[in-house]
């Protein structure tokens, strides 16, 4: 290695040398001496064997895999196996928000016999498609304001995770369509309020925009700007899809000074939001914090959002909620396929109940406890599509909320660089030069448009299916296929409790999970 570095530092002495006679053969030398350097460098370094026994040529691997989820994603990638959305939903998405009408040729791409393909069950009598979309009333008995919430939200992102302009666009585009639009659980920003959409104003464990200075739950903080008109629901997040049971740290160097405002926070200062709530640790604290809420927002609709775990945790929620005699008014439940920020690979990959089976769970279970006519229920996970929204409503929910699929229309590439400040839609970024990139006045529009061309689509399967109010689909509608040769209904591969079963005579699958769940324990 050693006589390697001498010739190589012989070669450069010689291209001195050479320029010396003319000063034109500095355009040769010098990119040659440069290259030279590097090769040198790449020799004498320690950090990277490839490069030490492969100078110059090593660099060409780390370049390839920096480029890799670009080719990947335009050149590689057919229409329906990308991850963690195909380009044929990007280009749904896509062209929705731009008012073009999203129609293909030719057939569907997909392969139709391969186990777990889905469909909905038309019908041979279709219905007219309504004139207005359908909406849910959200308000329980002990809510004096209730909500008429749109079957497709903007689902919860926090200003700082999202840029200003982002937050902004999506708030216009929800006042635009009247639909909700979730503020996530950074606080409720100036950037939410400008836009004079609907608000579900989010409390997270960290308890942002009501805040003590020691970090606990700040009552007359919440009241008040719970009052606020924009604020229509408020929300108690329990934990979240891509990483539920965890907590997260937001940088000082991140806490600028319109971050701290809308976080009650210093400025420049590391933010930590704990995995757990301070104000309860048991099922009957948390109904009662639940009513609490509602009582210090006026009555307005409050609710959970919750990453569904233990069965047997749920149910002691249903149990306290029974004992206290207090219900949520709404409960979102999140797939572990969701999330729009960054987390740990581990728990972005393998912790949490993905959404089919947690929505069926917190459906059944409410069913089950006589609770079910008394909470709605959100869904939030990968919903992109109109058909996304219709299979969710037959397995339990009665609206759906779209985090990824509205960053789609404000202009997200799917780029993945959500975490780096880097992203190049100026979506997900607090860099002011590429958040000036983003068009307020023309994204919201494209918010606005796919808002309504999603749920018309929703409108126009339903009505196909012959259903004219979204309460009237059964699990029986939606297909499996489950083998080359088998198809079975939802109804038949999942368990579907009767009103109250579980008060009168718990079935057997159910039964040890009941018994368990206690109101005063998690």
């Amino acid at each position: 290695m050693l006589l390697l570095l001498l010739v190589v530092l012989g070669a450069a002495g010689a291209l001195v040398l050479v320029c010396a006679v003319s000063p034109w053969w500095w355009c040769a030398a010098g990119p040659l001496l440069a290259l030279t350097g590097l090769g040198a460098w790449d020799l004498a370094q320690r950090r990277h064997a490839v490069l030490r026994n492969y100078p110059l040529l090593g660099h060409l691997r780390f370049l390839l895999e920096a480029l890799r989820p670009e080719l990947q994603q335009y050149f590689v990638e057919r229409n329906f196996d990308g991850r963690p959305y195909d380009r044929e939903v990007r280009s749904l998405v896509y062209e929705r928000a731009k008012g073009i009408e999203a129609e293909e040729p030719f057939g569907t791409e997909r392969d139709v016999y391969v186990d777990g393909y889905e469909y909905l069950e038309p019908s041979m009598r279709p219905v007219d498609v309504p004139d207005e979309p359908p909406v849910v009333r959200v308000g329980g008995p002990d809510c004096t304001q209730p909500y008429d919430m749109a079957l497709l939200n903007v689902s919860a992102m926090s200003f700082g995770a999202l840029s200003s302009n982002a937050i902004l666009a999506l708030n216009r585009g929800a006042a635009l369509g009247r639909f909700a639009h979730d503020t996530g659980e950074g606080g409720l920003s100036e950037h939410h309020l400008r836009g004079g959409g609907d608000l579900i104003w989010e409390i997270g464990t960290g308890y942002f925009g009501c805040r003590t200075p020691e970090g606990g739950f700040e009552a007359r903080e919440f009241a008040d700007k719970a009052a606020l008109p924009e604020v229509k629901c408020v929300s108690l997040k329990l934990s979240q899809g891509a990483k539920p049971g965890i907590g997260g740290v937001l940088p000082g160097a991140k806490v600028n000074a319109e971050i701290a405002r809308a976080r009650d926070v210093p400025e420049g200062e590391t933010v930590i939001s704990p995995p757990y709530h301070q104000v309860f640790s048991t099922p009957r604290e948390l109904v009662r914090f639940v009513a609490r809420m509602r009582e210090l927002a006026g009555g307005k609709p409050t609710g959970l959002k919750l990453c569904v775990g233990s069965r047997r945790q749920f149910l002691a929620v249903c149990k306290a909620m029974l004992a206290e005699g207090v219900t949520p008014d709404f409960i979102v439940v999140d797939g572990s396929e969701g999330g729009t920020g960054a987390a740990p690979l581990e728990f972005a990959d393998n912790i949490g109940t993905p959404l089919t089976e947690g929505l069926i769970t917190v459906h059944n279970a409410l069913l089950g406890t006589g609770l079910r006519d008394r909470i709605r229920i959100g869904a939030s996970g990968k919903v992109a599509t109109g058909t996304d929204i219709v299979k969710r409503l037959v397995q339990g929910a009665d609206y759906t909320n779209a985090a990824r699929a509205m960053m789609f229309a404000v202009g997200c590439l799917q780029a993945q660089r959500c975490h780096t400040n880097t992203c190049p839609a100026g979506v997900a970024t607090q860099d002011p030069r590429r958040v000036r990139a983003l068009d307020v006045a023309d994204k919201s529009e494209r918010v606005h448009r796919y808002q309504r061309a999603t749920v018309r689509s929703a409108s126009r399967i339903m009505a196909a299916m012959g259903v004219r109010d979204p309460g009237d689909l059964t699990p029986h509608r939606l297909l499996r296929r489950t083998d080359p040769t088998t198809v079975r209904s939802y109804a038949e591969l999942y368990e579907w409790l009767a009103p109250g079963v579980l008060l009168a005579e718990p079935p057997a699958s159910w039964a040890a999970d009941w018994a368990a769940a206690h109101p005063d324990t998690f």
